[in-house]
């Protein structure tokens, strides 16, 4: 069973969500996921087995480390007395979604690297995409991460986010890189283009994802891995600029460039 927790949202592109505890309840995070903790609050680093032995936190260590996180888990402990708090960021711009997994029967279905928090209790596992195809070309490969357990667990989605609760057959296709997480109700596929000169010149990609309903669907507007290749390409068109000189230093290459701080 896990913890109930009290919580708040800060922020808005660059959220932390800053948990509140009773003394003796505690949170457990990705390392390296805290941002700051208030007084009477513990941290304790572990591979997450409670009662499992060492071979039970291998185990657990693994599948965590398969689905993109730490090895260990760090849990927040509050030891002392009144209220505690300790507050968790996120690692790039985008939203900080609670989801109270009794909602959802249980678990839930994200992206790699979704994870950020949660109460107690809740499981970080690792899921394979039941399809080769959704596998080969679903975005994420054949690795996601399920949250299993029946309290809150926090993960972190690129952008703006969208949720829809689809209907019994309902269908949604959506870029490989925008969906987020999923309900385990929904049925999660991949569809070929069927206009491959859309697809080749469109900028859409030859493979959209195919999630029909029943079920809940986040989906996020700036994926993970778009965000580095914009990074990327923005970095190397500077060092170029700079090998030419044309787009380099001074006023006329900053105007050139855009950029405008001279």
């Amino acid at each position: 069973m896990a913890d109930e927790i009290d919580y708040e949202i800060i922020g808005d592109d660059m959220q932390i969500v800053e948990i509140e505890l009773d003394p003796g309840e505690a949170v457990q995070a990705e390392a390296g996921a805290m941002a700051y903790m208030g007084p009477g609050i513990q941290m304790q680093t572990s591979m997450g087995s409670e009662g499992g032995g060492l071979l039970g936190g291998l185990k657990k260590g693994l599948k965590r480390a398969l689905t993109g996180e730490s090895f260990f888990i760090t849990s927040f402990i509050h030891k002392g007395s009144g209220k505690g708090h300790v507050a968790f960021a996120a690692p790039y711009p985008g939203k900080i979604i609670p989801l109270d997994l009794s909602k959802f029967g249980g678990s839930i279905l994200c992206q790699k690297d979704a994870f950020l928090c949660a109460a107690r209790g809740i499981e970080v596992e690792v899921a394979f995409t039941r399809k080769l195809g959704a596998g080969l070309f679903g975005g994420e490969g054949f690795i996601l991460q399920r949250l299993r357990g029946s309290g809150l667990a926090f993960v972190h989605i690129g952008g703006t986010v969208i949720k829809k609760d689809l209907a019994a057959g309902e269908t949604y296709h959506v870029d490989t890189g925008c969906v987020a997480a999923f309900t385990e109700t929904v049925s999660y596929d991949i569809t070929w283009s069927k206009d491959f000169k859309n697809a080749l010149f469109g900028g859409e990609g030859v493979v959209l994802a195919t999630l029909t309903g029943p079920g809940t669907v986040y989906m996020q507007s700036l994926p993970f891995s778009r965000l580095a290749d914009r990074i990327f390409a923005a970095s190397a068109y500077s060092h170029r600029d700079e090998r030419t000189g044309i787009g380099g230093t001074g006023v006329l290459g900053g105007l050139i460039g855009g950029d405008k701080s001279f």
